[in-house]
Protein backbone atom coordinates (compact mmCIF):
# COMPACT_ATOMS: atom_id res chain seq x y z
CA UNK A 1 0.00 0.00 0.00
CA UNK A 2 1.45 3.12 -1.17
CA UNK A 3 1.41 6.40 1.15
CA UNK A 4 -0.85 8.43 -1.23
CA UNK A 5 -3.52 5.87 -0.81
CA UNK A 6 -3.67 5.24 3.06
CA UNK A 7 -5.60 8.49 4.23
CA UNK A 8 -5.60 10.66 1.54
CA UNK A 9 -8.83 12.69 0.86
CA UNK A 10 -10.14 11.53 4.02
CA UNK A 11 -13.81 12.83 4.63
CA UNK A 12 -14.01 15.64 6.69
CA UNK A 13 -16.48 14.78 10.20
CA UNK A 14 -19.08 17.20 11.10
CA UNK A 15 -18.18 20.20 13.08
CA UNK A 16 -21.44 21.16 14.31
CA UNK A 17 -20.79 24.30 16.28
CA UNK A 18 -19.38 25.68 13.27
CA UNK A 19 -22.09 24.68 10.89
CA UNK A 20 -24.81 26.00 13.53
CA UNK A 21 -22.77 29.31 13.20
CA UNK A 22 -22.81 29.57 9.46
CA UNK A 23 -26.77 28.86 9.70
CA UNK A 24 -26.91 32.09 12.20
CA UNK A 25 -25.03 34.26 9.94
CA UNK A 26 -26.87 33.49 6.49
CA UNK A 27 -30.35 33.17 7.96
CA UNK A 28 -30.30 34.97 11.84
CA UNK A 29 -31.92 31.85 13.43
CA UNK A 30 -29.52 30.66 16.22
CA UNK A 31 -29.80 26.76 16.91
CA UNK A 32 -27.99 24.77 20.15
CA UNK A 33 -26.14 21.96 19.45
CA UNK A 34 -26.87 19.52 21.41
CA UNK A 35 -24.90 16.50 20.65
CA UNK A 36 -23.49 13.99 17.95
CA UNK A 37 -26.57 11.30 16.42
CA UNK A 38 -25.29 8.13 16.68
CA UNK A 39 -23.95 6.08 13.57
CA UNK A 40 -23.13 7.89 10.59
CA UNK A 41 -19.68 8.03 8.57
CA UNK A 42 -19.80 11.87 7.97
CA UNK A 43 -21.60 12.98 11.00
CA UNK A 44 -24.92 14.37 11.98
CA UNK A 45 -26.38 16.57 15.09
CA UNK A 46 -29.14 16.79 17.11
CA UNK A 47 -30.12 20.77 17.70
CA UNK A 48 -32.82 22.55 19.63
CA UNK A 49 -34.63 25.69 17.61
CA UNK A 50 -35.53 28.53 19.45
CA UNK A 51 -39.18 27.58 19.87
CA UNK A 52 -38.26 24.35 21.45
CA UNK A 53 -38.36 21.80 19.11
CA UNK A 54 -35.70 19.35 18.39
CA UNK A 55 -34.06 18.92 14.47
CA UNK A 56 -31.41 16.84 13.29
CA UNK A 57 -28.32 19.26 11.28
CA UNK A 58 -26.35 18.03 8.94
CA UNK A 59 -24.01 19.12 5.93
CA UNK A 60 -22.70 17.85 2.53
CA UNK A 61 -19.61 19.10 1.72
CA UNK A 62 -18.81 20.62 -2.34
CA UNK A 63 -22.40 20.58 -2.40
CA UNK A 64 -24.02 23.35 -4.36
CA UNK A 65 -27.69 24.23 -2.58
CA UNK A 66 -29.26 24.78 -6.14
CA UNK A 67 -27.66 21.07 -7.12
CA UNK A 68 -29.56 20.00 -3.88
CA UNK A 69 -33.02 21.30 -4.13
CA UNK A 70 -32.73 19.94 -7.99
CA UNK A 71 -32.01 16.39 -6.70
CA UNK A 72 -31.86 14.47 -3.39
CA UNK A 73 -34.22 17.46 -1.51
CA UNK A 74 -36.26 17.15 -4.97
CA UNK A 75 -36.88 13.38 -4.40
CA UNK A 76 -37.54 13.47 -0.75
CA UNK A 77 -40.03 16.29 -0.69
CA UNK A 78 -41.84 14.46 -3.75
CA UNK A 79 -42.37 11.24 -1.54
CA UNK A 80 -43.54 12.64 1.37
CA UNK A 81 -45.82 14.45 -0.64
CA UNK A 82 -47.08 10.57 -1.40
CA UNK A 83 -47.00 9.96 2.17
CA UNK A 84 -43.62 8.18 2.35
CA UNK A 85 -41.65 8.48 6.10
CA UNK A 86 -38.91 10.59 4.80
CA UNK A 87 -38.02 13.40 7.20
CA UNK A 88 -39.02 17.27 6.11
CA UNK A 89 -36.19 19.47 5.80
CA UNK A 90 -36.80 22.50 7.47
CA UNK A 91 -33.70 24.75 6.46
CA UNK A 92 -30.70 24.61 3.60
CA UNK A 93 -28.23 27.46 3.86
CA UNK A 94 -25.02 26.93 1.63
CA UNK A 95 -21.92 27.51 3.56
CA UNK A 96 -19.18 28.02 1.65
CA UNK A 97 -18.22 24.79 -0.21
CA UNK A 98 -21.06 22.84 1.80
CA UNK A 99 -24.58 22.85 2.78
CA UNK A 100 -25.99 22.61 5.96
CA UNK A 101 -29.42 21.08 6.31
CA UNK A 102 -31.70 20.77 9.27
CA UNK A 103 -34.14 18.10 9.19
CA UNK A 104 -37.02 16.77 10.86
CA UNK A 105 -36.10 14.29 13.55
CA UNK A 106 -38.54 11.79 12.94
CA UNK A 107 -39.73 9.17 15.55
CA UNK A 108 -37.67 5.71 16.07
CA UNK A 109 -34.42 4.76 16.74
CA UNK A 110 -32.15 2.79 13.90
CA UNK A 111 -32.41 -0.47 13.44
CA UNK A 112 -29.74 -2.56 15.09
CA UNK A 113 -30.80 -5.87 13.84
CA UNK A 114 -32.53 -6.39 10.67
CA UNK A 115 -34.48 -10.08 11.05
CA UNK A 116 -36.92 -11.80 8.76
CA UNK A 117 -39.59 -9.44 9.73
CA UNK A 118 -37.80 -6.51 9.28
CA UNK A 119 -36.09 -7.47 5.54
CA UNK A 120 -40.05 -7.74 4.47
CA UNK A 121 -41.10 -4.06 5.66
CA UNK A 122 -37.47 -2.86 4.19
CA UNK A 123 -38.35 -4.86 0.60
CA UNK A 124 -42.13 -3.78 0.91
CA UNK A 125 -40.61 -0.23 1.26
CA UNK A 126 -38.18 -0.45 -1.49
CA UNK A 127 -41.20 -1.67 -3.63
CA UNK A 128 -43.06 1.03 -3.23
CA UNK A 129 -40.17 3.41 -4.03
CA UNK A 130 -41.23 1.98 -7.81
CA UNK A 131 -42.42 4.55 -10.43
CA UNK A 132 -42.93 7.36 -7.86
CA UNK A 133 -40.77 10.13 -9.85
CA UNK A 134 -42.41 8.97 -13.26
CA UNK A 135 -43.23 12.61 -13.68
CA UNK A 136 -40.55 14.43 -12.34
CA UNK A 137 -37.82 13.80 -15.47
CA UNK A 138 -36.46 16.97 -14.17
CA UNK A 139 -34.58 15.02 -11.68
CA UNK A 140 -31.37 13.48 -12.19
CA UNK A 141 -30.84 9.99 -13.12
CA UNK A 142 -28.54 7.93 -10.98
CA UNK A 143 -24.72 8.83 -11.49
CA UNK A 144 -22.78 5.13 -11.02
CA UNK A 145 -19.02 6.39 -11.34
CA UNK A 146 -17.87 3.39 -12.65
CA UNK A 147 -15.29 5.26 -14.98
CA UNK A 148 -14.30 8.49 -13.20
CA UNK A 149 -14.18 9.50 -9.84
CA UNK A 150 -17.43 10.47 -7.68
CA UNK A 151 -17.96 13.98 -5.96
CA UNK A 152 -15.53 12.76 -2.79
CA UNK A 153 -16.72 9.20 -2.74
CA UNK A 154 -16.41 6.02 -5.55
CA UNK A 155 -12.28 7.45 -6.08
CA UNK A 156 -10.76 5.08 -8.76
CA UNK A 157 -7.00 6.02 -7.68
CA UNK A 158 -6.97 4.44 -4.10
CA UNK A 159 -8.00 1.15 -5.45
CA UNK A 160 -5.29 1.71 -8.05
CA UNK A 161 -2.62 2.47 -5.35
CA UNK A 162 -3.59 0.11 -2.87
CA UNK A 163 -3.08 -3.21 -4.11
CA UNK A 164 -2.96 -5.99 -7.20
CA UNK A 165 -5.48 -7.04 -5.74
CA UNK A 166 -7.47 -3.58 -5.53
CA UNK A 167 -6.25 -2.68 -8.50
CA UNK A 168 -7.56 -5.51 -10.47
CA UNK A 169 -11.36 -4.76 -9.40
CA UNK A 170 -11.02 -1.06 -10.60
CA UNK A 171 -9.68 -2.71 -13.93
CA UNK A 172 -13.11 -4.84 -13.85
CA UNK A 173 -15.65 -2.01 -12.39
CA UNK A 174 -13.60 0.46 -15.71
CA UNK A 175 -14.83 -2.19 -17.65
CA UNK A 176 -18.46 -2.41 -16.71
CA UNK A 177 -18.37 1.17 -16.94
CA UNK A 178 -17.56 0.90 -19.89
CA UNK A 179 -19.97 -1.67 -21.21
CA UNK A 180 -22.72 0.32 -19.72
CA UNK A 181 -24.44 3.94 -19.24
CA UNK A 182 -22.80 6.40 -16.99
CA UNK A 183 -26.38 6.74 -15.30
CA UNK A 184 -28.96 4.11 -14.18
CA UNK A 185 -31.78 5.91 -15.60
CA UNK A 186 -35.24 4.97 -15.11
CA UNK A 187 -38.70 6.51 -12.70
CA UNK A 188 -38.21 5.17 -9.19
CA UNK A 189 -36.97 6.83 -6.46
CA UNK A 190 -33.48 5.93 -5.44
CA UNK A 191 -32.27 6.36 -1.60
CA UNK A 192 -28.75 5.70 -2.31
CA UNK A 193 -27.95 4.51 0.87
CA UNK A 194 -30.23 2.18 1.90
CA UNK A 195 -28.96 0.17 5.27
CA UNK A 196 -30.70 -0.68 8.67
CA UNK A 197 -28.61 2.59 9.91
CA UNK A 198 -30.51 4.32 8.04
CA UNK A 199 -34.08 3.04 8.84
CA UNK A 200 -35.66 3.79 12.11
CA UNK A 201 -38.23 1.97 14.20
CA UNK A 202 -40.59 1.87 17.04
CA UNK A 203 -41.14 -2.01 18.82
CA UNK A 204 -40.08 -3.71 15.76
CA UNK A 205 -42.13 -1.39 13.05
CA UNK A 206 -40.09 0.77 10.42
CA UNK A 207 -41.11 4.29 11.37
CA UNK A 208 -38.97 6.26 9.02
CA UNK A 209 -36.52 5.89 5.83
CA UNK A 210 -33.21 9.19 6.72
CA UNK A 211 -30.42 10.17 5.32
CA UNK A 212 -31.87 11.62 1.36
CA UNK A 213 -28.45 13.60 0.89
CA UNK A 214 -27.53 11.09 -2.21
CA UNK A 215 -31.36 10.29 -3.43
CA UNK A 216 -31.87 10.20 -7.95
CA UNK A 217 -34.07 9.35 -10.09
CA UNK A 218 -33.69 5.38 -11.31
CA UNK A 219 -34.06 2.15 -10.66
CA UNK A 220 -35.27 1.22 -7.19
CA UNK A 221 -33.47 -2.20 -7.19
CA UNK A 222 -30.05 -0.29 -7.01
CA UNK A 223 -30.92 0.23 -2.94
CA UNK A 224 -31.63 -4.29 -2.67
CA UNK A 225 -27.99 -3.48 -3.73
CA UNK A 226 -26.94 -1.05 -1.00
CA UNK A 227 -28.64 -2.77 1.23
CA UNK A 228 -26.93 -6.28 0.86
CA UNK A 229 -23.57 -4.19 1.75
CA UNK A 230 -25.36 -2.75 4.80
CA UNK A 231 -25.77 -6.01 5.94
CA UNK A 232 -22.28 -7.63 5.17
CA UNK A 233 -20.97 -5.57 8.25
CA UNK A 234 -23.51 -6.45 10.62
CA UNK A 235 -22.45 -9.14 12.81
CA UNK A 236 -25.82 -9.50 14.22
CA UNK A 237 -27.47 -9.99 10.87
CA UNK A 238 -29.21 -13.68 11.05
CA UNK A 239 -27.93 -16.08 7.97
CA UNK A 240 -31.18 -16.12 7.28
CA UNK A 241 -31.42 -12.67 6.20
CA UNK A 242 -28.70 -12.36 4.07
CA UNK A 243 -29.70 -15.62 2.19
CA UNK A 244 -33.14 -14.29 1.60
CA UNK A 245 -31.78 -11.16 0.32
CA UNK A 246 -29.73 -12.96 -1.99
CA UNK A 247 -32.04 -14.60 -3.46
CA UNK A 248 -34.22 -11.70 -4.24
CA UNK A 249 -31.18 -9.88 -5.91
CA UNK A 250 -30.56 -13.19 -8.06
CA UNK A 251 -33.74 -11.95 -9.73
CA UNK A 252 -32.73 -8.42 -10.45
CA UNK A 253 -31.76 -8.52 -14.53
CA UNK A 254 -28.09 -8.35 -14.84
CA UNK A 255 -27.83 -4.77 -16.54
CA UNK A 256 -29.21 -3.70 -13.37
CA UNK A 257 -27.71 -5.80 -11.13
CA UNK A 258 -23.86 -5.47 -12.03
CA UNK A 259 -23.35 -2.27 -12.56
CA UNK A 260 -25.35 -1.65 -9.50
CA UNK A 261 -23.08 -4.14 -7.41
CA UNK A 262 -19.92 -2.33 -9.37
CA UNK A 263 -20.71 1.09 -7.69
CA UNK A 264 -21.04 -0.51 -3.67
CA UNK A 265 -17.94 -2.20 -4.70
CA UNK A 266 -15.56 0.69 -5.91
CA UNK A 267 -17.46 3.07 -3.43
CA UNK A 268 -17.12 0.85 -0.35
CA UNK A 269 -13.50 -0.34 -1.02
CA UNK A 270 -12.50 3.12 -1.85
CA UNK A 271 -13.87 4.51 1.84
CA UNK A 272 -12.09 1.49 3.33
CA UNK A 273 -8.57 2.37 2.16
CA UNK A 274 -9.19 6.07 3.05
CA UNK A 275 -10.82 5.46 6.66
CA UNK A 276 -10.40 1.79 7.60
CA UNK A 277 -7.24 -0.57 8.21
CA UNK A 278 -6.01 -3.38 5.38
CA UNK A 279 -8.35 -6.26 7.10
CA UNK A 280 -11.48 -4.25 6.26
CA UNK A 281 -10.22 -3.57 2.97
CA UNK A 282 -10.04 -7.22 2.28
CA UNK A 283 -13.40 -7.80 3.76
CA UNK A 284 -14.81 -5.33 1.06
CA UNK A 285 -13.03 -7.43 -1.57
CA UNK A 286 -14.17 -10.54 -0.47
CA UNK A 287 -17.85 -9.30 -0.54
CA UNK A 288 -17.13 -7.25 -4.10
CA UNK A 289 -15.80 -10.48 -6.08
CA UNK A 290 -19.05 -12.88 -5.13
CA UNK A 291 -21.06 -11.09 -8.53
CA UNK A 292 -18.18 -9.33 -10.44
CA UNK A 293 -17.46 -11.35 -13.45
Amino acid sequence: MTSSSRGRDRVQRLDADRMAEAVHAGTGIRLTVEGPCPGGQVGAAYVRWPDGHRSVLKWRAHTELAALRAGPLAVSETLRADGFPAPATELAVQAGHAVVTVQELLPGTPVERLDREGLDQALALNESLAGRLAHRTDIPALALHLREDGPGYCLHGPLRDHSPRTAALERRIAAIGAAHPDRLDGTDAVHLDFHPGNMLAVDGRITGIIDWDGAARGDRRFDLVTLRFGLFHGEQTEPDTVARLDAVLDTVPPDVLLPSWAHMSLRMTDWAIRHFAPAEVDQWLDLAERRLP
